[in-house]
Order: structure tokens, then C-alpha cells, then sequence
């Protein structure tokens, strides 16, 4: 699944940066920039676009004000507000908005990489909670933070949710070799998240035989855990 991004942002060097940051996470991709609200109604308009990556300051209005102009059309694209702003008034406004997530800037490609990939484990949940832990569970995907001592050092949490979603999807499992062609990364890379998985309890691995020669271990995702 590929979330497609509208980077809002009046300032070209800015909006060029954001871009070039969502660009570089996996399972991201910009369909288009914008430097007013007005040429992100037409942006909008033009393409299909899943996540709104919104500076609140554009010169020709506030970006909450573009933000309920969208709702009252009907559009429910989400909304990770981007913002020099620390006042919570507007934060408050923002949520009732259905504002995903606030990045203050100035920021780091790290703060948006996590920030995105906190959004993409959200987005991914999808199906009826079987009660409240799992709702709490999808929430504190976007909410909880996140402690970097969790994963593994050289594991990324970005490129763990990209394993994650394509094993998850996959059915009947995939080897490293598969998940590494359909992540875009080494198989060895793809080997030590698949790995971080079976240790964390969210997958299983078996050998695949049927080929000549060491067979290949298998991943699947324990579906209980989803």
C-alpha cells in the first residue's frame, strides 16, 4: 500500500525539503506540492491524494480553515499538521478537525520518518477491534511515543512497518528473498526485520523445501497479533 502525500507548505525551500523527507520513506510517495490553500483545493481536485502534510501559515488562509472547508465537501483525507505554532488552543481545534498529528518545525527528517511511520502502522489497521485493548493498541500508534531502544540498532521503525505491512498481506508467508524484492531492500536486510518479528512474536518461520538444495525459510504473520 503506497500512502500518497500533498505536501502545503508557502515556502519553496521548505515544501522542497518536506518532499524530499516523504520521499524517502518507504511506502510514501508526494503526488504534488502546493504553496497557498487555493493551489491545494486544485491540487485536490486533480489528483487522488490520501495524506495532507499542512503548514497552518499560508498566505491566503489558515491551513485548519482549508482543513474544514475539506471536511464540509466531504473530503476525509488525513491531516499531519506541519507548524511553528505552540499554541494549544489550535491544537485543540486541529484534533476535533481530525488532525492525525502536529510536527513543530523546525524538525529533522527523523522526527517526520517517525511521525509517518507512526501514521502508516495506523493506517494499516484495518477490521472490526476485537475489543478495546486492540482500538487502544491502533491508537497508540499514532499517539504513544515511541522509545528508539525498542528495535534493534540498524533496524528502522519506517522500514519495519514496510516489512510488516507486506508480510501481514501476504497470505500464505513470504521468504526473506520475497519481502526483500517487494520492500525494496537486501535480502539480508530483509532477513534481520523478518527475524525481529519471529523474536517479537508477531511472526512464525518454517523451511520451504520443494527446491534443490538448503531450503529457504518461510515468515508468516501470527494473525492473532494483527
Amino acid at each position: 500500500m503506497t500512502i500518497r502525500v500533498l505536501v502545503v507548505e508557502d515556502d519553496p525551500v521548505a515544501a522542497d525539503a518536506h518532499a524530499l523527507y516523504v520521499g524517502r520513506v518507504p511506502g510514501f510517495v508526494v503526488v504534488g506540492i502546493a504553496h497557498s490553500r487555493a493551489e491545494a483545493v486544485r491540487a485536490l481536485e486533480r489528483a487522488e491524494v490520501d495524506l495532507l502534510l499542512l503548514d497552518l501559515y499560508l498566505p491566503d488562509g489558515h491551513g485548519l480553515h482549508l482543513v474544514r472547508s475539506l471536511r464540509a465537501a466531504g473530503h476525509s483525507t488525513d491531516v499531519i499538521a506541519v507548524t511553528s505554532a505552540r499554541d494549544l488552543a489550535i491544537v485543540r481545534e486541529g484534533v476535533a478537525l481530525g488532525v492525525v498529528q502536529y510536527v513543530l518545525k523546525p524538525f529533522t527528517f527523523a522526527t517526520l520518518r517517525d511521525r509517518l511511520g507512526r501514521y502508516a502502522e495506523f493506517r494499516a489497521a484495518a477490521g472490526e477491534a476485537s475489543g478495546q485493548e486492540e482500538v487502544d493498541r491502533a491508537l497508540s500508534a499514532l499517539r504513544a511515543p515511541r522509545n528508539a531502544t525498542t528495535l534493534p540498532k540498524g533496524l528502522s521503525a519506517p522500514t519495519l512497518e514496510a516489512v510488516t505491512r507486506t508480510l501481514r498481506d501476504s497470505g500464505e508467508g513470504l521468504t526473506a528473498t520475497e519481502a526483500a524484492a517487494a520492500v525494496g531492500i537486501s535480502r539480508i536486510t530483509a532477513r534481520r526485520y523478518l527475524e525481529h518479528l519471529v523474536m517479537a512474536g508477531r511472526a512464525v518461520r518454517s523451511p520451504q523445501y520443494g527446491q534443490i538444495g538448503r531450503p529457504e525459510l518461510q515468515y508468516r504473520w501470527v494473525s492473532a497479533r494483527h
